[in-house]
């Protein structure tokens, strides 16, 4: 099916891969290694970016309120605070 011309934006690969672009080599490579055509690359590499920059989630209402913060304690108990000596986890050696 036809992507309807609105919908699309020139593509122009840069004279040398750089942190703003990346040559049609580059494209051509990356496309070969994934096994896919050039614009599933670019596809793959944009999602993978946008993964990366932009939050993943909804913005929230902010800070948890003392009630929340209440209701979270009773439900996830501390565990204890037990402190365990260094000899024991790597053992002594004896001499």
């Amino acid at each position: 099916m036809p992507v309807p011309t609105s919908n699309q934006i020139p593509f122009r690969y840069r004279a040398v891969d750089s942190m703003s672009g990346v040559t049609r080599k580059t494209t051509r490579r990356l496309a070969a290694y994934l096994g896919v055509d050039e614009t599933q690359a670019i596809h793959f590499a944009l999602r993978e970016f946008a993964v990366k920059v932009l939050p993943q989630y909804e913005a929230d209402d902010g800070p948890l309120t003392a009630a929340q913060m209440q209701q979270l304690k009773r439900s996830h108990p501390q565990r204890s605070k037990n402190r365990v000596a260094l000899s024991s986890l790597i053992g002594e050696e004896t001499a």
